[in-house]
């Protein structure tokens, strides 16, 4: 069903690195083709290594710096830059900077039932351990 998704609808998670708004998915409103959501960053944390292994993804950064790996490569993003990681692919998300990272992100296809996200942990896993420990 088509809907209007208010600021106040979009439900928020506070995790130890920044917040996840979860704007559009299975859950809210029933999404099953994708899913959108919010996410910021905060200064000197990160969205460490992991993996989506069904879902491409499309990260938009709105505001502050990013330091984005895509597998091993890695650029800094800055407001209005873009990065697109194929599904399966190992990356993550650093706030670099004093300011927080402000990024939208668009994943597909919905998966599950509720936020319609997979994420598989690679934090442990080689040469992302040795990323993860200098945090870099």
């Amino acid at each position: 069903m088509s809907m209007f998704v208010r600021s106040g609808d979009v439900r928020e998670d506070e995790l130890d690195w920044g917040v996840i708004g979860w704007r559009c998915g299975p859950g809210n409103t029933g999404s099953t083709r994708f899913i959108v959501l919010d996410a910021v960053i905060y200064p000197g944390e990160r969205h460490d290594f992991h993996k989506h292994p069904d879902q491409d993804e499309m990260i938009v950064v709105r505001s502050g710096r990013l330091l984005q790996y895509i597998d091993l490569d890695c650029q800094v993003l800055e407001r209005g830059d873009s990065a697109f990681v194929e599904a399966g692919t190992v990356h993550a998300s650093i706030c670099e900077g004093e300011e927080p990272v402000v990024i939208e992100v668009v994943m597909a296809p919905a998966v599950g039932t509720d936020t319609g996200y997979e994420l598989v942990d690679m934090t442990a896993v080689e040469p992302y351990a040795a990323l993860s420990a200098a945090k870099v």
